[in-house]
């Protein structure tokens, strides 16, 4: 997996999808595009790995700063075999750009995250298998609780598997990473106030 890409790689494949690239036009700082990319080469395998990344670009008086951090953006085995809608089945995002869809707010009531606030769009997988089922037919829309949030809660510690840490949402690894992600974005809120756009590529679409 390639954990890692340049801003000008993010930048330019956001535009080419035409969605929002936030430029910071008013010079204020902290004007955050938060892009993750699903590795497309596990070929839809449920790997239950953090082989994903979440990025972060913003400017700081005028200059560009760029942060990748290790993640999933697909469920883990945990809930891919027992889904939490049992009759609808497991939650996987679909990549898109889902405009002011978070806010930073308690993740299960317990700590400070990306909570989602508008509609996404979600794949359902309802076969317990271990592929994702990535089809345009069985999409649902609507509010799921696909936050941004952590994976392991201890200090320095690197989740290295997914498992129950994602039913549907986006992941970051390591706890250090998380924080640093976390701080961005409350400057970001107190700037720009407290909504969070979130765009979903894949691997294939980045040069």
């Amino acid at each position: 997996m390639k954990t890692c890409y340049t801003r000008e790689q993010i930048e330019t494949s956001v535009k080419s999808k035409g969605y929002k690239w936030f430029e910071d036009n008013n010079n204020k700082g902290y004007d955050v595009n938060i892009v993750g990319v699903r590795n497309s080469k596990t070929k839809g395998r449920v790997t239950n790995a953090f082989d994903d990344c979440i990025t972060i670009s913003y400017k700081i008086e005028g200059e560009w700063q760029f942060h990748c951090f290790q993640c999933t953006t697909d469920p883990g085995s945990s809930y891919m075999n027992n889904p939490i809608v049992e009759s609808k089945g497991t939650a996987i995002l679909k990549p898109n750009q889902y405009r002011g869809s978070h806010k930073l707010r308690l993740h299960a009531g317990k700590y400070l995250a990306l909570g989602q606030k508008k509609d996404v769009t979600v794949y359902r997988d309802n076969d317990r298998d271990d592929k994702y089922d990535l089809d345009e037919s069985k999409t649902d829309t609507g509010l799921f609780g696909i936050n941004i949030h952590r994976a392991t809660g201890r200090s320095g510690g690197k989740s290295t598997r997914v498992d129950k840490w994602s039913a549907g949402c986006q992941v970051i690894a390591s706890n250090k990473d998380w924080y640093k992600f976390l701080d961005i974005c409350q400057r970001a809120r107190d700037i720009h106030g407290n909504s969070f756009s979130y765009t979903l590529l894949e691997s294939n679409d980045l040069v």
